[in-house]
């Protein structure tokens, strides 16, 4: 189990994270999302011990990760860019972290075979993404109980992507926790079930990912003419509407009365009710939709 409480960074007078809190149990994938510079890689730096807080308690199975050695080997960080030497190989990137954790071969090198790796290619000669896969690979070999995994899916290819959400499913059934950060919030969707959106230091919007898509409805409604369109229901929390010629779209918040009570049926041919994405959800709360 990871607890955050109250938990301040600041560098100079830029207050990036104020009063954060968060409870994640094992076995959850946890996606991190927010704007650039909105704080989500801080956060990682401060959960893995690499930034320490002004303020703010961290715990892994309530112990302190300071001065914990033990902790630390539990706590597996991939920043969202790797270092790595000149004439650096994958193999040496596993003697590296041998060095640092319980390091299992057999897993590294099945995971390596995976991605049709291997360990003598040298990493300042392979793409982007296959620097990612040979990290993700010593991840997983590992054996930490906390993969703290930033921009995860950067330089991943469809393939790739597929066989590494796989390996999370897997091994989150193992009591692992896995907190992820990605720009492509359609990749999170398909593998978290808790999320949180950080906006101005804070956690905006927190919870279970199927839960929190549930609270909104989207709807698509087919006019009969091209006028603008006024809702009949002025109460309606109504987070978004949009209309292209006769093609009106909605979305709404919580509960809402019947349809009949928001349009009249004699001024549309359709209504269909379609799934909210979490981009979209994202988007709303932030502004990159609006009314």
């Amino acid at each position: 189990m990871i607890n955050v409480t109250n938990l301040n960074k600041s560098f100079g007078n830029l207050h990036v994270l104020k009063d954060i809190n968060l409870t994640l149990e094992k076995g959850t994938i946890f996606g991190l999302v927010g704007i650039n510079g909105a704080g989500k890689s801080t956060f990682l730096r401060l959960l893995s011990n690499v930034l320490i807080p002004e303020s703010g308690v961290i715990l892994f199975d309530e112990h302190e990760i300071q001065n914990n050695q033990e902790i630390k080997k539990n706590i597996f960080y991939l920043s969202d860019q790797p270092t790595y030497t000149l004439h650096m190989t994958i193999k040496d990137l596993k003697e590296l972290y041998k060095v640092f954790y319980p390091f299992d071969d057999q897993t590294f090198l099945s995971i390596l075979d995976l991605f049709n790796l291997s360990e003598n290619m040298l990493l300042n000669r392979i793409s982007k993404g296959m620097k990612r896969q040979a990290y993700i690979a010593a991840a997983f070999a590992s054996n930490a109980k906390y993969l703290l995994l930033d921009e995860v899916f950067d330089g991943l290819d469809p393939v790739a992507r597929l066989k590494f959400k796989k390996l999370m499913i897997d091994q989150a059934s193992a009591d692992k926790i896995f907190i992820l950060t990605s720009h492509s919030l359609r990749e999170l969707e398909d593998i978290c079930d808790s999320f949180g959106i950080i906006d101005e230091g804070y956690f905006k919007r927190f919870g279970h990912l199927s839960d929190e898509l549930a609270k909104l409805t989207k709807y698509q409604i087919i006019l009969k003419d091209k006028n603008p369109y006024s809702i009949l229901n002025k109460d309606l929390k109504l987070l978004y509407s949009q209309q292209e010629g006769r093609v009106l779209t909605l979305i709404i918040e919580g509960n809402h009365p019947p349809l009949e009570e928001i349009f009249d049926a004699n001024d549309y041919h359709a209504i269909d009710e379609l799934s909210i994405s979490f981009e979209e959800y994202f988007m709303v709360y932030q502004g990159g939709l609006s009314k």
